[in-house]
């Protein structure tokens, strides 16, 4: 038997914990579709909607840098 705990009468606040996981969930399925070991880094730029003018405001939490 598998107990489920019901939570009633809560909304999820956190808009920027659930923009990050759909950016994961979107990495997950490029990285699955993806014909070589890893996606360039280009292609996860690609992915995560990253532009230049971004790149250019200084360092990007995705690459570390």
């Amino acid at each position: 038997m598998v107990n489920v705990a019901l939570v009633r009468g809560t909304a999820v606040q956190d808009h920027v914990a659930l923009a990050e996981i759909e950016l994961c969930g979107e990495l997950i399925i490029a990285a699955s579709a993806a014909h070589g070991e890893r996606l360039s880094a280009d292609r996860i730029d690609e992915v995560l909607r990253v532009s230049d003018a971004q790149q250019d405001d200084g360092p990007s939490p995705a690459r570390g840098t």
